[in-house]
Order: structure tokens, then C-alpha cells, then sequence
């Protein structure tokens, strides 16, 4: 899956400098990270409701969506595949590849290596209209 993922995450770059009027990742670009991820948000919300609704193939096809604002985003924060698998695989040593890591550091294992790190910086939050009422729109 990886190299799927490599592989749209390359494309992606190589669409981003294209002519927005007939390139729609340009038209992301040109439009900016808080459009970019209003589409990653409304894909993520369809999945959620395509799943909850029991709808297989919808969750294929949203997830598939999902994937590819997520790749386009990652590309305009600078963000490549291989520094999220190695974030992974970071993860899979201190609690397992399915497991999720407490956002509290006070209930989160320390080990060595991060201990000497200084603590992280808060997330930017961007601020979306509600959209579970939202459906497709382009």
C-alpha cells in the first residue's frame, strides 16, 4: 500500500505547478492549505457516514478520496510519506502497530531518546464550517 500512496504522493507534486484551470491538485495550491483541508475534513466526515451507513463501495471510493486530499496536503506542509511510516514505525516499538499513542505525556511511556526532547509545539488549528450536513461537492 506504501508504494500506492508513494506513488499519488509523487504525483501530486508533479501536479502542484500545473495550470489550476484544468489541473484540480493546481487548483488545491493555488487555493491554500485552509481549502485543502476543508476537502481533507469533508472526505474524512463522508467515510465516517458512508461507514456508519453500511456502504462498502461509498467507503472505497470516499476513502480513496480521503487519500488523495490527504497526500495533497501533506505535499504543501512539507510533510512526506516516509517521515509519517517513520512516525509508524516509531510508534510500533513503543506500543504496537495498532495501537494509538495517548496525547498525554503523562500517561504516555517515555523512553530515552525522547526524554531529551524538548516538548512539542501546539498544533495550528483551523477552523471549519460544521459539515455533517455537507455532502459532495466537488
Amino acid at each position: 500500500m506504501s508504494d500506492s500512496f508513494d506513488r499519488l504522493y509523487q504525483a501530486v507534486l508533479a501536479a502542484r505547478d500545473l495550470d489550476p484551470s484544468s489541473s484540480r491538485t493546481a487548483r488545491l495550491f493555488q487555493r491554500g492549505p485552509a481549502k485543502m483541508a476543508k476537502k481533507l475534513a469533508e472526505e474524512a466526515i463522508e467515510v465516517a457516514i458512508d461507514a456508519v451507513g453500511g456502504d462498502r463501495d461509498a467507503v472505497i471510493s470516499e476513502s480513496a478520496d480521503l487519500l488523495y486530499n490527504l497526500a495533497v496536503l501533506w505535499a504543501a506542509a512539507d510533510v512526506s510519506p516516509d517521515d509519517v511510516w517513520a512516525e509508524m514505525d516509531r510508534r510500533e516499538a513503543l506500543l504496537g502497530i495498532a495501537e494509538k499513542l495517548p496525547k498525554s505525556r503523562l500517561k504516555r511511556p517515555v523512553v530515552a531518546a525522547e526524554a531529551a526532547e524538548p516538548a512539542p509545539k501546539p498544533a495550528q488549528v483551523v477552523a471549519l464550517q460544521p459539515l455533517l450536513s455537507v455532502r459532495k461537492s466537488g
